[in-house]
This record gives structure tokens, sequence and C-alpha cells, in this order.
């Protein structure tokens, strides 16, 4: 029998991906979804919402104000006061997930429909454009590159609150990070948690970041 806690701290690390591959593997897939689940919800709401204020600017502040209050809460506190609601399990997290995901989505589709030149919207009008085709094909590619990024980062949020899914019983990551805070000599487990956790953040970025430049216009 190995007493793991002799082996170097690296050594640790491998030797519970070696005995935990599949249960790593099945939280971070987890992990995963809680994430990339509550940031889509959140891209089909706000995206639309976001051209909506670009064009009614008098509300525009106000909703734009609501959004901050609410991103100034505690992800935490969050889980708390929806789990009331909702209950426990992965459904709270999605949905905390997408409530956090809305503000930069939001503000960035407003920033980048906002930044369009005007002269560029004047000359669809003057080739007899309807409001829906200068939305597609003016609009939205020229904004595409602010709202990847208000994606980008809704992401890598969306991956650090999903981890406190295991505090609501929706497990992911954080459950390993949570077993070796319980550890007595947990610092390998919790390192084995935080590598999965940063890959995807990673990961996660450079392929939205490859998508932005394949829908930008001006990349090509």
């Amino acid at each position: 029998m190995i007493d793991v806690t002799q082996l170097p701290l690296w050594e640790q690390i491998v030797y519970y991906y070696q005995s935990n591959g599949a249960y790593v593997f099945e939280q971070f897939s987890r992990h995963f979804l809680m994430a990339i689940y509550g940031v889509l919800f959140a891209a089909i709401f706000a995206i639309p919402l976001g051209f909506y204020l670009a064009r009614t600017t008098k509300i525009a502040d106000w909703v734009l104000g609501i959004a901050n209050v609410i991103q100034t809460v505690p992800s935490l506190a969050m889980l708390s006061i929806l789990m009331l609601a909702v209950g426990l399990g992965p459904n709270l997290v999605v949905i905390t997930v997408f409530i956090y995901s809305v503000l930069p989505i939001l503000r960035n589709t407003y920033a980048g429909v906002r930044s369009v030149d005007e002269n560029i919207l004047d000359v669809g009008k003057g080739i007899g454009m309807t409001k829906w085709q200068i939305i597609y094909k003016i609009e939205f590619p020229l904004s595409m590159s602010v709202i990847m990024g208000g994606v980008r980062n809704a992401f890598i949020m969306g991956v650090g609150v999903a981890t406190l899914g295991t505090f609501v019983g929706a497990s992911g990551l954080g459950d390993i990070l949570q077993q070796g805070v319980n550890a007595s000599d947990g610092a390998s487990i919790i390192i084995a948690g935080v590598l999965p956790i940063s890959v995807m953040a990673i990961i996660g970025d450079v392929f939205l970041t490859w998508v932005e430049n394949k829908l930008d216009p001006m990349s090509h």
C-alpha cells in the first residue's frame, strides 16, 4: 500500500488522476455543461435585448443599471436566494450562471451595436435594406467582436460560479476542491481540482476567440 503523503506533490497529483480519472472526467463534464448552458441561455436572452436597448436608449441606462446591481450580489448569496425557489441541484447552478452572464453579454452587445458607424447604416437604408437586413448584414457582423468579448467574459465567470455547485448538490469540479479542503493533507487534491478548472477556462477562451475571428468580417 502506497503512502501517498510521502510522495512529492507532483507525484501525488499524478497518482490522484491515475486513481480517479473517470471521476475527474465525470465532474469536468458536469461542470462544463452547467457553465455552457448558463452562458448559452444568457446569450440567447441578452443579445436580442442588447440590440433592442441600442434603439431605445431612454431605458438602456435603467436596464444596465439593474443588471449592474444584480452583478454585485455575491454568487454564494445568489445561490442561497435562488435555492428557496428552485431547490438544490444543477438547475440552480445553471440559473445562477445565467444571471451573472447576462450583464457582460448585454453590456457588450449594447456597446457594439452603438459603435457601428451611422454612415454605414445610412448607406444600408439608402440602398433599400429592411430593418432586419440592416441588423443581420451590417450591425451584427460589425459588432460581433465586441459581443464575443462579452461571451468570453461570461464563460470564464460561469466556470467560476459553477465551482460553487458543490455547496448545492450539483457536483462539478468544486467537489474535488472540497475533498482537498476536508483532507488533512489535501494540497495535491486541491491542485488536481484547480488544474481542470483552469484548463476549461483557457480552452473555452481560446475557442471563443477562434469563433470570434471566424465570424468577424474585419478579420478577413
